[in-house]
């Protein structure tokens, strides 16, 4: 029976294209899914809600706080650099210190989610940030180009409105990517390969669940 862990963290390793069964052409994202070690168990009874906290990525002994040391050190485990909880489905329960890989939790076929930080864009306008058309090049237009135009009123509202889409930060944000299809799955170098593109810059960490719709999982940041 497969685990009971409905996902893992991984790390985007780039994009390429392989070939499908058919003999279709596909463009994929490689990630290196695993393996994770099980750190802690979250139950129903103490914490409310049944999860698994998984380690990622070892780290060495001297980087760690002090309490995250005792915390690896209660478990009998290496130190992890990422630390996250993934909720419980139907399937064997692991023991803590045991690893999940990533044929225990994917099979090729499933739709997923990918979860992770989008690349920063830095102080972008509103042409880049909202794809707004901006003005007309003729027509007296004069040095408004790639401007907003007008975001409000004089006398009432007397402000400019909560959520106005304006120039700003860009980018640099959590997101989550569902529907995903798992083209395939190679276990020998724990790489799983999705198709189409998923958050992040190469080599960021992602978090990789089963699921097609948008669901949350609470996140112990190292």
């Amino acid at each position: 029976m497969a685990t009971a862990v409905t996902g893992l963290i991984g790390r985007k390793l780039g994009m390429t294209q392989v070939y499908t069964a058919t003999g279709v052409l596909v463009p994929v994202t490689v990630i290196e899914a695993g393996p994770c070690t099980v750190v802690a168990m979250r139950n129903a009874e103490r914490n409310g809600y049944a999860a698994a906290q998984l380690g990622f990525d070892t780290l060495d002994a001297k980087k760690l706080s002090k309490p995250r040391a005792g915390q690896f050190k209660k478990a009998g485990t290496a130190g992890f650099r990422t630390l996250r909880e993934f909720r419980l489905g139907e399937g064997d329960v692991p023991a803590v210190g045991a690893a999940v890989s990533v044929a225990d939790v994917f099979t090729p076929g499933e739709r997923i989610l990918v979860t992770g930080v989008s690349k920063g864009r830095g102080t972008a306008g509103v042409i880049k940030r909202h794809h707004f058309s901006g003005f007309p090049a003729t027509h007296g237009t004069h040095e408004y180009f790639r401007h907003g135009g007008s975001i409000g009123n004089r006398s009432f509202p007397g402000r400019v409105m909560a959520g106005r889409r304006m120039a700003g930060r860009m980018g640099a944000e959590r997101v989550t990517t569902s529907n995903i299809e798992v083209v395939a799955i190679r276990p020998d170098e724990n790489l799983l390969l999705v198709r189409g593109t998923v958050p992040g810059a190469r080599n960021a960490t992602v978090l990789v669940r089963r699921g097609k719709a948008r669901a949350g999982a609470t996140e112990a940041r190292s």
